[in-house]
């Protein structure tokens, strides 16, 4: 299927590297190896919803349909789309009374985050979020590291005001400003722990 931008673009999906069985040795963690970031956050906010902790959703991503074929009569295929309007952050929803609304993001760099992972309309909404009294806030993932780190928004947010114009987070900073997330088999991202000392504060 064809997907497309508001400006006709077609969108590429980024490859995700598959793990090699190398990597399962080097690793030491008993999470879900060579699942994606996301789904392992998917598959946490699954156990939280079944333990009666919290509901958190992925967002689901806006598309206008453009083509349609009909292999079938009982069968249809979208042949054709475009995102209708910028994606907002990946997951949101209710914990402890508070609104949660969050971005997940991974990088293979070792030792910084890279800021373009990050769009200008994706800070406007999480400052919003802040604003009205949610807790917004992004997920790190350091795929080589295998080390998760919760960064709150407003902390996010004022280091990609700063005045150098710097194009990536040192992850010196962000072992200082965030909280670890750990990891484990139910749930595999435990970031609500996180978000707990976060609050605590």
């Amino acid at each position: 299927m064809a997907i497309r931008y508001p400006n006709g673009k077609k969108f590429q999906p980024k490859r995700i590297p598959t793990a090699k069985k190398s990597d399962y040795k080097k690793d030491s963690s008993f999470s879900n190896r060579g699942m994606r970031f996301e789904e392992r956050i998917e598959e946490s906010n699954e156990f939280y919803l079944s333990r009666g902790i919290a509901v958190i959703h992925k967002k689901p991503t806006p598309l206008q349909i453009v083509n349609v074929h009909y292999p079938k009569r009982s069968a249809a295929v979208v042949t054709e789309a475009y995102f209708q309007k910028p994606s907002t952050t990946d997951f949101n929803g209710v914990y402890k009374g508070f609104h949660l609304d969050f971005e997940a993001k991974e990088t293979r760099n070792k030792q910084s985050f890279p800021l373009k992972n990050f769009h200008e309309h994706q800070l406007h909404h999480m400052k919003a979020v802040v604003d009205h009294g949610g807790k917004a806030f992004v997920l790190v993932h350091f795929t080589v590291h295998e080390e998760i780190y919760l960064i709150p928004a407003a902390v996010f947010i004022a280091w990609t005001n700063n005045e150098e114009k710097r194009k990536s987070i040192p992850k010196s900073w962000i072992e200082e400003s965030g909280f670890r997330v750990s990891q484990g088999f139910m749930p595999s991202v435990d970031y609500l722990s996180a978000v707990d000392e976060w609050l605590s504060l």
